[in-house]
């Protein structure tokens, strides 16, 4: 029997093949969860008022068990991706995310990758706290940047204006680190210097960090020209790792 089309309508239910895929979806990852996990999480992800996670809720599942669950549907229609996207969630969104990271690495074919990319940045703005970002951007955006050399998406995240798109620019370098190229890290943290959100600190001083694992180099040279100037939770971040007569010597700079 053919596929069933994710448009197509259940006559029973009155629902998309979508909806009921992602319904299936969500059930298992709430069979999996543990509810007690839920206020440790809640606290953990800062969703208090005026938090940067203000309103997210949560269901109480860990990672390791969510990804379990999402690479069994790393090949759902997009429908359904889109549909555990807009959850309210926070764990349904990841997991739609973790399917969309799973079913990337899997796709060869040249189009069908930028469709998976397009899609993910068509929906970046769900990918609202730190932990759904850093899990999914450098696997997608990342590695498309790293085969098709358009840095200029991670120009247009990282000039968006907005936190999550901003913090995805940054972590998607990870990927070109990775690969040996320290260009756009050492270029948007440059960009983001003055950025006043922590998040982005963090982000920041973090791919610096990874950057300076690989060529010590480049971390020093961003050092001398920017230390004094760098928000101090970046610069704590990226020295973690350097030898700390130098760590001390770039920190007393601030």
């Amino acid at each position: 029997m053919a596929a069933l089309e994710p448009s197509w309508i259940d006559p029973l239910s009155g629902k998309s093949v979508a909806v009921l895929l992602a319904e299936e979806w969500k059930g298992r990852l709430l069979d999996a969860a543990n509810p007690d996990k839920r206020a440790v999480l809640s606290r953990f992800f800062k969703t208090g008022p005026g938090e940067y996670g203000e309103g997210d809720v949560f269901i109480g599942l860990t990672v390791p068990e969510n990804r379990a669950i999402a690479r069994d549907y790393y090949t759902a229609p997009l429908e359904t991706v889109a549909c555990m996207l807009r959850s309210p969630e926070h764990e349904y969104r990841l997991s739609g995310f973790l399917a969309l990271v799973a079913r990337y690495k899997k796709l060869r074919d040249p189009e069908e990758r930028r469709r998976t990319v397009d899609f993910y940045l068509d929906n970046a703005e769900r990918a609202n706290n730190w932990d759904l970002v850093d899990l999914s951007c450098y696997e997608i955006v990342g590695a498309h940047v790293v085969a098709t050399g358009e840095t200029d998406i991670l120009d247009g995240l990282s000039d968006s204006g907005n936190l999550w798109r901003e913090r995805i620019a940054i972590v998607s370098t990870m990927a070109m680190v990775r690969a040996g190229d320290m260009s756009m890290t050492l270029k948007l943290a440059e960009k983001y210097l003055t950025h006043p959100h922590q998040l982005i600190h963090k982000a920041t001083g973090w791919l610096l960090r990874e950057a300076g694992k690989r060529d010590i180099g480049a971390l020093t040279g961003f050092l001398d020209r920017h230390a004094a100037e760098m928000p101090r939770t970046a610069l704590r971040y990226a020295v973690e790792k350097l030898p700390e007569e130098r760590r001390h010597h770039y920190m007393k700079l601030k």
